[in-house]
């Protein structure tokens, strides 16, 4: 049974956080939904900030702010799920580095990118029911964005030093 998510997403720092909805489906992906749920319930989602931002194609985010938490996650990897549901525009799916490498970092596609991530095995756990508006909105890291195993090793610290402008999750939680 489908359930859905909220996440209380800044767009930049000091400003007010804005709802964004989810609907998680567990038919689509029951290995990845379960990940995400316990995730969502443990708080791991609370102040992660969106790393990877590519206009016209997706928003990432999911390197805990603590680095301790991220490592829990992250060598863990969950086995992956067929792709049973397109990743189209507003779905969410794991990202990952090949087979059965999915742990905790997810992305939203901001297009249609089926073509691309369906073949290569991304397969969605869900998808936005209402913010989109908001996801549309996060801050495009500057350069190259933020180095992934530097974030890693020193979470937000990181971040607040050299990417203070990142948008986040202030709160991620089950709501019905």
């Amino acid at each position: 049974m489908s359930f859905k998510v909220e996440l209380s997403i800044t767009l930049r720092p000091g400003e007010a956080a804005k709802p964004v909805v989810l609907e998680i489906n567990p038919d689509w992906a029951p290995n990845g939904v379960q990940r995400f749920k316990e995730l969502v319930e443990t708080g791991f989602y609370s102040n992660a900030r969106f790393h990877r931002v590519i206009p016209n194609f997706i928003a990432q985010v999911g390197i805990a702010g603590d680095p301790k938490v991220y490592a829990k996650y992250a060598n863990s990897p969950i086995a992956d799920d067929p792709v049973t549901v397109k990743n189209e525009k507003g779905t969410i799916s794991f990202a990952m580095r090949g087979p059965n490498t999915r742990s905790c970092q997810i992305f939203v596609n901001y297009k249609d990118n089926s073509g691309d991530l369906d073949g290569q095995g991304f397969s969605p756990i869900g998808k936005v029911l209402s913010g989109m508006d908001v996801f549309e909105a996060l801050e495009v890291p500057a350069g190259k964005g933020p180095d992934q195993p530097t974030l890693k090793e020193h979470g937000n610290k990181y971040l607040d030093q050299d990417f203070p402008n990142l948008s986040e999750i202030k709160e991620a939680k089950i709501v019905a």
